[in-house]
């Protein structure tokens, strides 16, 4: 990812220097005058920044670090590639489909595959240590895909999950008109325009600039320290918060909704609904604390010890690339784990390989029956679809 200056180098690179003449200075030994100002000013040097320096005893292995997170990058990408890709296929196929859940479901898996398709170059950042060989535009490029996913996908799912509360709790409420479907593409668009606004607010001051390697960094030419509280501020509310509240929130309502139901089937629906709530959270709580902790770094540089410090600066790029599980999660969860999505997963498969081979609508037709799903037309598969989304009490 991006990295940030003045927050991980710019602070390392300070300490060590003030580190170097320390030890410059008391090496040679001090002066008697030396001596008796420690000795008076004890209380004060307690507190001093040399003092913090040399308590900074934690060494962590950043190679291994590199090698860990160089594995989890490739393993989001391979499964999420798949994974998204898969989905994005089959649900498309069912575009016209009146639910709006399968259409925040495309929002969703669109955003997600995004910024699956831009995670080699941060494996690849991530190995070389900072390092980036790719230019300005791909810099300012791939953080601002980075950026608009860290919001779009937060925002499209709240709005899933609002849909899915009208669809259970309110079912009375819900109309299938132009004016609904207006009302949804509207809805969408703003969301996606208000999700790349506020990743502009972060991407216009990423740059590459050339120390002794090249690298991609935020980097505000003012005011770096109110630039970098307001962007923790808006993150943490836009991105989490106010997700997060609508997602529980709702989850919880249809979970007692669903307690109603005495089925099987309405049982599972009403725990995976607190899964959805769990995962969401344990994705975004961590990358947005351990935020949080920098930001009282910043604003009171000595509250923490020199090895907190150090524990909390190398413990970002871990959160932030397990915050990218939800690319992985989203699919599984929404998708896969449903039993509709798996069969016109199957009819999708089958209809495709048939024509293929050319095998033609009868071995297709078998091929469906013998898998238990039902065979179709394309204009009774969308009917079946219609069907089965406007009733839906989980997933699409």
């Amino acid at each position: 990812m991006v990295g940030n200056i003045p927050a991980e180098r710019q602070r390392r690179a300070l300490l060590a220097t003030l580190a170097d003449s320390a030890r410059d200075g008391w090496v040679k030994g001090p002066s008697s005058s030396q001596i008796m100002d420690s000795h008076h000013n004890s209380s004060h040097f307690e507190n001093d920044t040399f003092w913090f320096i040399f308590n900074c005893n934690l060494e962590l292995e950043n190679n291994s670090r590199r090698v860990a997170l160089f594995l989890l990058y490739l393993l989001l990408f391979g499964v999420g590639l798949a994974a998204n890709c898969v989905v994005l296929w089959v649900n498309w196929r069912r575009r016209h489909s009146r639910s709006g859940v399968l259409f925040c479901l495309l929002n969703v898996t669109l955003s997600d595959l995004m910024v699956v398709l831009v995670l080699p170059f941060f494996m690849l950042e991530t190995v070389m240590d900072k390092v980036w060989i790719w230019g300005a535009f791909l810099c300012k490029f791939t953080h601002f895909v980075y950026a608009s996913n860290f919001y779009s996908s937060s925002f499209f799912l709240a709005y899933m999950t609002v849909e899915r509360y009208m669809l259970v709790v309110h079912p009375n409420s819900r109309t299938e008109s132009l004016w609904e479907k207006r009302h949804r593409a509207l809805l969408s668009t703003g969301l996606w325009v208000f999700a790349l606004f506020l990743a502009l607010l972060e991407n216009v001051h990423v740059v590459l600039l050339e120390w002794n390697e090249p690298g991609c960094y935020i980097m505000p030419e003012n005011s770096y320290d109110e630039w970098f509280a307001s962007i923790i501020a808006i993150s943490l509310i836009f991105q989490f918060l106010c997700p997060a509240a609508v997602i529980i929130g709702c989850n919880v309502q249809v979970a007692r909704t669903l307690a109603s139901v005495r089925n099987t089937q309405g049982r599972c629906d009403k725990w995976l609904l607190h899964v959805y709530s769990i995962v969401f959270v344990l994705c975004w709580l961590p990358f947005h604390l351990v935020r949080v902790l920098m930001l009282v770094d910043i604003q009171d540089p000595f509250l923490f010890s020199c090895t907190i410090m150090e524990i909390i600066f190398f413990s970002h790029s871990v959160v932030e690339c397990l915050s990218l599980f939800h690319c992985v999660a989203n699919p599984i969860l929404y998708n896969f784990l449903d039993q509709r999505f798996r069969k016109h997963l199957a009819r999708t498969l089958v209809l495709t390989l048939s024509r293929q081979e050319g095998g033609g609508q009868a071995n297709a037709a078998a091929s469906l029956d013998g898998m238990g799903v039902d065979p179709a037309s394309p204009r009774k598969e969308q009917e079946l679809s219609n069907s089965s989304t406007s009733h839906s009490t989980v997933n699409p």
